[in-house]
């Protein structure tokens, strides 16, 4: 099997619409990109997939969405106006700029080559100010939200009270954060504008004990159902050095990325730190009146935050394979689970004439209702399968002259590449039950 590099996956992400280097015509910006039509589709997919996971399938969470531009003062209680930040260095020589804790200060430079050459770190941090009103002065400063945790935490008691909830609850949240990131790399794993899906698990004190390991349970599970190989993901537990001062625990869920064991989840225990800092900050009471004791507390709370944008960057990173094939044909691959791949099904007449253009696009535009699909006449059918098969459609079906006598279909597996014919009416039961019956090969 050909390595996955992420030149490859780069590649393949602009030749067949999945993400593009934001404002390119114009030389780009770093740490920006746009997802195109296949790219939003995938990840939009993930996100339905954690959302239905989340609130839909758990017997007690809700949603929000919260605002992106917040009170100032959130950010000073979050303790993110003050300790947000890392450490930075540039080159003397090339001006090349770098954290100052993923590189060798006593090395040479990782850019030029020279040694001796960086200036003393200095705190930089990492959130994007701006100004709301006429006036840009201290009084008008708001900040692009470098989180969405904090929006779940100031509504807190808006939930508890309109929704009823009694602890222990979740909130959950999908929604754009951002970063003024020091170095901007790997593609769209650490970028200035990404999306996150968190969830807030509100607890009694010392309850927490028993749901940190239940979500990190959980989280793990939810890969699987993505249909992720579990061998390419581990658990990292935060060293003494990497624990957060108001968190009890934290692990981080990492995948082996083309660039090496990267994280892409984090579970912690943050305890009762938010609430209690937005207590004091707001002056507003953050307790909760327990009913089944009477008794007044600050719920602890157990953290799961995944990168939506990391995700997709996992997906794709996962599903990509280079096949050779009989006869030495060959063909590129990305393996999704039916549930988070872009176009579910192709529907291809063999020939665009003598009437089979017209009854394959009825046969489309019927599966519309049910399943993501595309319609392609353009080519080899041959050369039309691999089209597909390299942007992950796990079926197709081809309309041939049979189909105009007895109206039945070839339906194709990408992963097998097996074929089947079938009735064209139980073309959309024969998918329904492909996709619950799902293995990667």
């Amino acid at each position: 099997m050909a390595e996955v590099t992420l030149d490859k996956i780069v590649s393949l992400c602009k030749r067949r619409g999945f993400i593009f280097q934001s404002s390119e015509i114009y030389g780009g910006l770093n740490g920006a990109y746009d997802y195109g039509p296949l790219g939003v589709a995938l990840k939009n997919n993930i996100r339905d997939m954690w959302w239905k996971e989340m609130t839909q399938l758990h017997d007690n969470i809700v949603g929000i969405d919260a605002s992106i531009l917040m009170n100032s003062t959130v950010w000073k209680a979050s303790g993110h106006v003050s300790n947000f930040t890392d450490p930075m260095v540039d080159c003397k020589v090339c001006h090349a700029r770098f954290r100052a804790d993923q590189i060798d200060l006593d090395g040479p430079c990782p850019n030029c080559g020279n040694k001796d050459t960086f200036t003393a770190p200095r705190n930089f941090n990492l959130m994007f100010t701006t100004h709301i009103g006429p006036t840009q002065d201290d009084s008008s400063v708001v900040y692009l939200r470098p989180e969405t945790a904090q929006g779940i935490y100031v509504n807190f008691k808006n939930v508890v009270q309109s929704c009823r909830m009694k602890v222990p609850f979740g909130i959950a949240q999908v929604g754009k954060s951002f970063r003024n990131e020091i170095t901007t790399k790997n593609f769209i794993f650490r970028s200035c504008e990404f999306e996150q899906m968190e969830m807030q698990w509100f607890c009694k004190p010392g309850t927490d004990e028993q749901w940190f390991p239940y979500w990190r349970e959980q989280r793990m599970k939810f890969y699987g159902k993505m249909g992720i190989r579990m061998d390419h993901l581990r658990w990292h537990q935060h060293g003494p050095d990497e624990l957060a001062f108001y968190a009890k625990d934290a692990y981080d869920i990492q995948y082996l990325f083309p660039m090496g064991w990267q994280e892409l989840e984090g579970v912690h225990s943050r305890t009762d730190y938010d609430l209690t800092q937005h207590q004091k900050f707001s002056g507003k009471d953050m307790t909760y009146l327990d009913p089944a004791d009477n008794s007044r507390y600050i719920p602890y709370v157990v953290e799961t935050s995944a990168g939506l944008t990391r995700n997709v960057l996992m997906a794709l990173s996962d599903a990509y394979e280079e096949q050779e094939l009989e006869g030495g044909d060959s063909r590129v691959v990305l393996h999704f689970h039916p549930n988070i791949a872009p176009i579910m099904v192709a529907v291809l007449p063999l020939m665009k004439k003598d009437g089979l253009a017209e009854y394959a696009s009825k046969v489309e535009h019927d599966l519309r209702e049910d399943f993501t699909t595309d319609f392609d006449v353009s080519g080899a059918i041959g050369r039309r399968y691999r089209r597909q098969d390299e942007i992950g459609t796990p079926y197709c079906v081809t309309i041939d002259y049979d189909t105009l006598n007895d109206h039945t279909v070839t339906l194709r597996f990408r992963d097998s590449m097996e074929q089947k014919r079938i009735p064209v009416s139980e073309i959309a039961n024969e998918i329904r039950k492909a996709n619950k019956e799902y293995k990667r090969v």
